[in-house]
């Protein structure tokens, strides 16, 4: 059996019962040195503009004549530039090093370039995610003591609402355009200077200030998550946990006959508030390579994948799901013949990926004949895939590594960890289903959850996932007793429950928080059943529901408009979706998925009945 990972340390019988300690093979004997010279955000950064200065980085679509336009970009260098004047401006207007400075927009070229004026004067970035209501960002601008903020035109009005009252406490808003009289006389009335793009760029321009570059153990980010319930939850993130997880990717790609190279490129849609896109996005910048912004609108991501031709593509399973769908649709339009000759060849290259060839010789006649129009449905070029976020099926997992023509694992980590806390291998069929080893620089571990029936011993070890190293994150902002309910000894408690395998793989199969315990006294993971469920095709998403003094589980689904319309024009009806929805045989239609669907994955089926109205 191929390993993975090693056990550096055996496990313990006591209380709580923990099992051994495993680390990626690279790190058996010790953890690899870091860079001393790229110890920071800032100077991983400030070393690619030096390397790369004419290569570009940051590229977006500019709207002309109605329609979007080709990629234009900026190169390091200039991108450079524009970072010392947006640093020097904040110095200009009074801000010192360790403030706290706020980013709120979707994610643009403007937003990279506040991020890293933030490092060139040792301050501290908090994002406040696009997609997080009023009430979220008017808590985060009040618990972080946000004073100056940088944010996206659309945000604006939101920003300076009744509803964000902590408004009134910002000295400055910096607009990634330009604002409109009204709402500059807005943030006059309640006291804030306004500045748009350029003006304040032209303002560090003609006030420039020296650097003040960072140390390690300086704070370089807060991340608000939002978690399921109560307020968001700040994530410290100092310069070491960054530059740290850069060098363990660095270490890991190292290993593979496919280098990153300057030439690669990578689509950015999901949200830069969130670490996966962020660490994403500061690894490639280290590299010299390039990313592209979608244009804004998710629903014609496709449009940009054409138009960018990206290398590399990183999403959430929902993101893969419908790329799945979308090949399956397009299947279902073929006629008979041909989608007998897909089938064959699918099966024909997944027997040859199973006995060990890497996808790109497993059959190269496959590739040409039919999978090369789901590569090219992705751009063309993407030579690498990875899910994160969560759990993504095995089935949608093993179509993408036989029908896209790229390499495909996945990765886990939460913003706890930098992002990674474990990563799976290209080209490895046995991973299907898992998460990877232990990442380069940690090291992971098994704490048993009695209340569920998880124990860390025995043939198949299970528990709730720990985490340790330079990676882990230096604790929760302003909230001390939650630091110290989720780090103990050393250890971050994910709260997440996997199973490990004798080669150290790790498979995400349970969440210790939001259990649910029922009437007759069974434990039931919400969480984990709405991913599961939310597979089938004809939903769209769900939302699981318990009570610990009923039996039963109640579901609210939202039905996928375009499979629900198909379904129906199938079986003789044409009506409005809202018209469908109320549809006794539809109700019955997504009740027999949801059973389906709880088979194959073997899950017990709580539900009693479906209810619309």
């Amino acid at each position: 059996m191929k390993m993975f990972a090693v056990k550096v340390e055996e496990g313990r019988d006591g209380q709580p019962s923990v099992g051994p300690v495993y680390r990626n093979l690279i790190a058996r004997h010790d953890f690899p040195p870091t860079d001393p010279n790229l110890s920071t955000a800032w100077e991983i950064f400030r070393a690619s503009v030096e390397k790369y200065p004419r290569n570009r980085m940051l590229g977006w679509r500019e709207f002309l004549n109605h329609q979007w336009g080709p990629y234009v970009w900026k190169t390091y260098e200039e991108v450079y530039q524009e970072t010392i004047c947006a640093g020097s401006a904040l110095r200009a207007c009074g801000i010192q090093p360790g403030a706290r400075v706020g980013i709120y927009g979707s994610n643009c070229p403007q937003w990279i370039v506040a991020m890293e004026a933030c490092g060139s004067q040792s301050l501290i970035c908090v994002p406040l995610y696009d997609t997080l209501g009023p009430g979220a960002v008017d808590f985060i601008i009040d618990h972080a003591e946000i004073d100056f903020v940088f944010i996206q035109d659309k945000k604006v009005k939101e920003l300076l609402s009744s509803d964000c009252k902590h408004a009134r406490q910002l000295k400055l808003i910096i607009c990634f355009t330009s604002l409109t009289e009204e709402e500059k006389n807005r943030a006059a009335a309640i006291g804030v200077k306004s500045y748009s793009w350029n003006d304040f760029l032209h303002m560090g321009k003609e006030n420039p200030s020296e650097l003040l570059p960072p140390q390690p153990f300086n704070i370089c980010t807060i991340m608000y998550t939002s978690g399921t319930s109560g307020s968001p939850k700040g994530v410290i993130l100092t310069h070491e946990n960054i530059s740290t997880c850069i060098r363990g990717i660095d270490i890991f790609m190292e290993q593979f006959e496919d280098k990153m190279t300057v030439n690669d490129v990578y689509i950015s849609f999901l949200p830069l508030a969130h670490i996966l896109d962020r660490m994403i996005e500061e690894y490639f910048f280290h590299k010299g390579a390039a990313v592209g912004y979608f244009h804004g609108d998710i629903s014609e991501l496709q449009d940009d994948l054409m138009e960018l031709k990206p290398t590399f593509l990183a999403g959430v399973p929902r993101v893969f799901e419908r790329v799945r769908e979308g090949v399956l649709k397009a299947l279902e339009e073929l006629n008979p013949v041909r989608r007998k000759i897909f089938g064959m060849l699918y099966n024909y290259k997944l027997k040859w990926m199973k006995l060990g060839y890497k996808q790109k010789v497993a059959s190269p006649i496959a590739d040409l004949l039919a999978f090369r129009k789901v590569k090219a449905r992705l751009g063309g070029r993407v030579r690498l895939i990875i899910s994160g976020g969560a759990p993504l099926s095995s089935e949608v997992e093993e179509f993408l590594r036989v029908t896209s023509c790229a390499f495909v694992l996945q990765g886990y980590g939460l913003t706890e960890t930098s992002g990674l806390a474990a990563v799976g291998f290209p080209d490895e069929m046995c991973l299907i289903g898992t998460v990877g080893s232990a990442f380069v620089y940690n090291e992971v571990r098994l704490e048993e959850v009695p209340e569920m029936g998880y124990y860390p011993f025995g043939d198949r070890p299970r528990g709730e996932i720990c985490v340790r190293g330079k990676m882990v994150f230096a604790g929760y902002h302003k909230n001390p007793e939650l630091t110290r309910e989720t780090i103990k000894d050393g250890w971050f408690h994910t709260g997440d429950i996997g199973e490990m395998s004798e080669n150290g793989v790790i498979r995400i199969i349970d969440r210790k928080k939001n259990l649910i315990k029922l009437s007759q006294g069974e434990y039931v993971a919400v969480e984990y059943l709405e991913k599961v469920y939310c597979v089938s095709p004809t939903i769209e998403d769900i939302w699981v529901y318990g009570d610990s003094f009923k039996s039963m589980l109640i579901a609210v689904v939202v039905p996928n408009e375009e499979n629900t319309v198909k379904w129906a024009r199938e079986i003789g009806y044409r009506d409005s979706f809202s018209g469908l929805c109320s549809l006794n045989q539809l109700q019955d239609c997504i009740l027999q998925e949801l059973k389906s669907t709880a088979q194959r994955n073997k899950v017990i089926f709580h539900f009693l009945q479906t209810l619309k109205s």
